[in-house]
């Protein structure tokens, strides 16, 4: 028999390391794709990912970046998404604040910044408090930032800073949905999450108690019992 396809896309400057434990349970009962997200635009980033897979239908979630991803594959593709997740993302263009942020970010990494603009700018708002002390969760972000590298850093802050609004791309998804969220996400917080599953028309929302953005990571027993469940429905 056939197994199902899951592609899991991955957060800003992160990679399949993001969903380790998801992949490590999963894996043995779906083939796994974890791709690569480096291109200037969502949409290109989006309609890479859909010529990469060459299932005619597949389940898809996303955590951050990878969730926003995910709701611009749905745009392009929506016929070839069987069940959507999305993971600590959000659905809203960015922010006009942010604008500002994100261009002085990417001359910091043209200037050869990358590590501190990691650690300094992003990494502390990334985890619930009670993780902010893990140093080998902290080492692990570090780690994949490191290997995603600054030309990624560079096409993805752009991407991110030019991507548009998918409110209506998610009235229009009618599979199975999961919604998922720390409960200490300060980046994507609950109530944006709240917002997205009354938007979907078959969607469950998991808050999830002890996690902040990265909660593949941070509580994966969670996260891999949720997935399950969202994979095992109809």
């Amino acid at each position: 028999m056939k197994r199902e396809i899951l592609v899991l896309l991955p957060g800003m400057m992160c990679n399949a390391r993001l969903f380790a434990p998801q992949v490590d349970v999963l894996g043995a009962q779906y083939d796994i794709i974890v791709p690569d997200l480096n291109a200037h635009s969502v949409s290109e980033m989006a309609s890479r990912v859909l010529s990469e897979c060459k299932s005619d239908q597949f389940n898809l979630a996303g955590l951050s970046m990878g969730g926003i991803v995910a709701m611009e594959m749905v745009r392009q593709a929506p016929q070839r998404i069987s069940r959507l997740g999305l993971l600590d993302t959000n659905h809203f263009a960015d922010a006009p604040e942010k604008f500002d942020m994100r261009n002085r970010q990417i001359e910091d990494v043209k200037n050869g910044k990358l590590r501190e603009v990691i650690i300094e700018e992003m990494k502390p708002v990334y985890l619930a408090e009670r993780n902010r002390s893990n140093q080998a969760l902290l080492d692990t972000l570090i780690d994949m930032a490191i290997e995603v590298g600054p030309d990624a850093f560079i096409a993805q802050s752009l991407a991110l800073r030019d991507r548009v609004d998918q409110t209506e791309t998610l009235r229009d998804f009618d599979g199975p949905s999961l919604v998922l969220c720390g409960e200490e996400d300060n980046l994507c917080p609950p109530e944006w999450h709240r917002q997205i599953a009354a938007l979907l028309s078959d969607a469950e929302l998991r808050i999830v108690p002890g996690a902040g953005h990265i909660t593949t990571l941070e509580t994966p027993d969670a996260v891999n019992q949720a997935m399950a469940d969202w994979l095992s429905r109809s």
